[in-house]
């Protein structure tokens, strides 16, 4: 009488992931959208675990408290880092949910395929062989992939520059070939002892293949690598539901590789690039380096915080344009707070934001929405470039390559073809950085040395308290 519970249970966790993930979509309503999914897999982790404990499957009531334990180890560990994560380590620890959940594909994977040896159970057929074997794959793919990534966003010493493997992409079509003819003689085979041995070798290479897939990767591609392993994550938890016959698993699966595909897509129009040249090409190799970046700047002017500040109790129109900079200086409440100074001074006040701003997809929008800024002012770079010109002030924090005009200029530059924010048909442009230091990209920007563009060197956070205190006194 349980069964039919469960799968209405089942029914009401889609429902949930789908309205959760449909409020996901606008930063207004992404909390309780989060709320209605977290709720949802609670509901289908919960009846899971009292259907199997009443079939007996468990054998011993100890067993049943120990995956409970894990459970709520597992928890505390996950409330522990979203507390204390900052939000500049966000996009590292969204890599490694993405990565822990496609290696949780392969042994759930796996104690499905080791549960036949010395059993009465009757052999996997065709299709559930296939699907265990493609758990293996796209969860050791996701899980090694996303490491790599979580080393290149953490800026790791042995991880800033990907190592030399020669002949890079003939390799990876030779592991790749491989495991397709492993894949084969899997599931053409009867041994189940052959199954397992075959499912390691698959496992192995797969997570080998992870690494040399990610490795080559620049940073400035992190945003569209993220969104694919995410998509791989839910793929890899997709073909595990068909292993253990768990259709939850395998909706919930199926909406996140598919929410992750079309997010891949959107990120990879927003840098005007394909999703083979990102995996096979590598950002800032072989283009041009913009040119000489002594003759580029010898142009640049610096300002000061009481100028700027001069210049804003004038202007009507300002623009922030917020890049990881900001992130890093976790200058995003100083932001909002110089925002709301200058619309108590009559000026109207916006925030545009480019769609790879930051380190993974919608990083600004989240800092941003951290910050309270109501999500009416974010403006999307589509929205915003028709009227970049009635613009009085844009204030670049910590942007570079998202607003370097070379990618119209130069067709032999990195970023040749990418969308940027206009901000150089501002009147003013106020760029907030440390110093003249390149992008992702590694060029230089002329828009530092632009005859309506000033440079105020230092700390985002501290800059722009500086300008709030000049505005103050002023």
């Amino acid at each position: 009488m349980l069964y039919p519970l469960v799968k209405i249970s089942y029914i009401v966790a889609a429902a949930l992931f789908i309205f959760g993930l449909k409020q996901m979509g606008r930063p207004k309503t992404a909390v309780r959208g989060n709320l209605l999914g977290a709720s949802g897999m609670l509901v289908a982790v919960v009846m899971t675990l009292i259907l199997i404990a009443q079939e007996g499957v468990f054998g011993q009531v100890a067993t049943f408290w120990f995956i409970g334990v894990g459970v709520l180890f597992g928890g505390a560990i996950g409330a522990f880092l979203a507390f204390k994560v900052q939000m500049t380590q966000m996009p590292q620890l969204v890599a490694l949910f993405n990565g822990f959940g496609g290696g949780a594909s392969v042994f759930v994977a796996a104690a499905e395929l080791f549960s036949m040896a010395g059993s009465n159970k009757p052999a996997m057929s065709e299709d559930v062989l296939l699907a265990t074997a493609l758990s293996g794959i796209i969860g050791a793919v996701t899980f090694w992939g996303s490491l790599v990534a979580f080393g290149k966003l953490q800026e790791l010493s042995w991880m800033k520059q990907p190592f030399k493997v020669p002949m890079q992409h003939a390799v990876n079509g030779g592991l790749a070939l491989i495991v397709l003819l492993l894949v084969i003689l899997m599931v053409t085979n009867q041994s189940v002892a052959m199954h397992i041995t075959l499912y390691i070798f698959i496992a192995l290479l797969a997570s080998a293949l992870g690494v040399l897939l990610t490795n080559p990767i620049g940073g400035a591609d992190m945003p569209v690598v993220i969104a694919l392993l995410n998509s791989y994550s839910g793929l890899a938890a997709a073909a595990t539901g068909f292993v253990i016959d768990n259709n939850v698993l395998i909706i919930a699966g199926s909406l996140v590789g598919a929410s992750g595909v079309i997010l891949t897509n959107l990120m990879c129009k927003a840098m005007n690039r394909s999703l083979f040249n990102v995996l096979f090409g590598v950002m800032g190799e072989g283009g041009s380096s913009g040119g000489d970046i002594d003759e580029i700047y010898a142009t640049v002017r610096s300002t000061s915080a009481d100028d700027v500040a001069m210049i804003l109790e004038t202007a009507q129109r300002v623009v922030f344009v917020p890049g990881y900079g900001m992130a890093v200086a976790q200058a995003q409440h100083a932001v909002r707070n110089l925002g709301k100074m200058l619309e108590e001074n009559g000026a109207t006040v916006e925030y545009a934001i480019h769609p790879v701003a930051g380190r993974m997809p919608g990083h600004m929008n989240v800092l941003l929405a951290e910050a309270d800024v109501e999500y009416e002012k974010l403006v999307e770079m589509d929205t915003i470039n028709p009227t970049m010109e009635t613009v009085d002030v844009a204030i670049v924090i910590g942007a570079n390559d998202v607003v370097n005009p070379v990618s119209k200029t130069d067709p032999q530059s990195p970023i040749a073809g990418m969308p940027i924010i206009d901000v150089d048909k501002a009147r003013t442009v106020i760029v907030l950085k440390r110093s003249l230091s390149p992008g992702f990209a590694g060029i230089p920007n002329p828009l530092f040395a632009a005859e309506n563009t000033m440079m105020l060197y230092g700390d985002g956070k501290d800059a722009v308290l500086e300008i709030t205190n000049a505005l103050k006194e002023g």
